[in-house]
């Protein structure tokens, strides 16, 4: 598979890395199964590499997809953490999930 990866330019921490497959793909359910292997051992390499020249406490792997895949084209982030980043998840913590149970229910019955 060919792959490209490269720092980002508007890093979330120092060492941000975007891995991105030459295959014009959209989305992680557009990938095959050999092409998402492919993705994330590069992304084990690259961690490894990381470790040895940034300082951090733990990483963060994160893909956006569908209307959150701001370069319409598919790639995965990873990047060094530590607790003093400031990063984190951001969500309304008065949200009701109502629809919780046909959820579940979908999932369990694939």
């Amino acid at each position: 598979m060919k792959m490209i990866a490269f720092l980002d330019i508007d890093p979330i921490n120092n060492g941000h890395i975007l891995i991105i497959p030459k295959d014009h793909l959209l989305d992680l359910d557009a990938l095959s199964e050999q092409l998402i292997t492919s993705v994330f051992l590069i992304a084990q390499k690259l961690l490894k590499r990381l470790r040895r020249v940034c300082p951090m406490e733990g990483y963060t792997i994160m893909q956006n997809g569908g209307l959150f895949n701001d370069i319409g084209h598919f790639h995965l982030h990873l990047f060094p953490r530590n607790k003093s980043d400031g990063f984190g998840w951001v969500c309304d913590e008065s949200r009701e999930f109502t629809e919780l149970h046909k959820v579940r229910a979908l999932l369990s019955n694939e």
